[in-house]
């Protein structure tokens, strides 16, 4: 099972944590210390993680900023994306929305799949938004013109009612505090076709629902079950998921 059975952020937690991995003191206290400067700059929590995606592309690579030490793991991590919505009925005719597109990890393997103009990819972050040009040009995509928009927000306004068959999130409410992932939920259902699905992943615990340093939040899964069924969607838990290399849990939302 994909969770976590330590609540992080406790102090005893990084203590002893600390104790049996001395390396990763310094990286922890370097990144605590970026994000009290990002966060005293950043007047919310979008604005907050747009500078952390700015940081991590500028200094590390475009492949860490979306969570792939390499571009190999980039690739693996895609593919496993992009193969568990092929066995769950992903066909080339469908509209596919991707929160948080990123670099295109899974996104360009779902743009050379789906028919040309069907794929819509978001990201809070200019920076990565622009490596995710980069990808489209290394694979050849052009001629299925992707569309690729940096949002300020997860309300979708500017997308038709009733239009998307999948919306897909990966790693995105695993660093999103619980308004934000309400306000997705508040508007989702509006854009998705009466037969179509969101998945989503996210870092789940069976403890009390922590975070830590505003970038890694941990959520029970009731809880998100519960927001989910407050705006008039059903939720229910991806098991075949659970089977997957990947240490995040997956929630499936449809319209009731």
């Amino acid at each position: 099972m994909t969770y976590t059975r330590r609540q992080r952020s406790s102090l005893l937690y990084q203590i002893q944590y600390a104790i049996r991995n001395p390396d990763r003191i310094r990286p922890y206290v370097s990144r605590y210390a970026r994000d009290l400067v990002l966060r005293a700059s950043a007047p919310d929590h979008v604005a907050y993680y747009r500078e952390v995606m700015r940081s991590d592309v500028t200094e590390k690579s475009p492949f860490k900023a979306v969570g792939s030490p390499t571009e190999e793991s980039w690739l693996r991590n895609g593919l496993l994306q992009f193969e568990y919505l092929l066995s769950h009925g992903l066909q080339p005719r469908h509209r596919v929305l991707e929160i948080g597109c990123g670099n295109l990890r899974a996104g360009w393997r779902i743009i050379e799949h789906l028919d040309a103009g069907n794929y819509y990819g978001l990201d809070i972050s200019p920076d990565i938004l622009l490596a995710a040009n980069d990808t489209v040009v290394r694979y050849e995509l052009q001629d299925k013109l992707p569309n690729l928009h940096l949002v300020r927000d997860l309300t979708f306004g500017w997308l038709p009612d009733d239009h998307f068959d999948v919306v897909h999130a990966h790693s995105v409410f695993s660093h999103t505090p619980l308004e934000i992932v309400e306000e997705c939920f508040a508007h989702v259902g509006r854009i998705l076709r009466p037969d179509g699905f969101f998945d989503f992943t996210f870092d789940r615990t069976e403890l009390a629902e922590h975070q830590v340093l505003r970038e890694d939040f941990y959520y029970r899964t009731e809880t998100l079950v519960d927001l989910a069924a407050k705006h008039g969607l059903e939720a229910r838990f991806m098991y075949d998921w659970e089977k997957n290399p990947h240490k995040q849990s997956k929630i499936r939302i449809t319209v009731r």
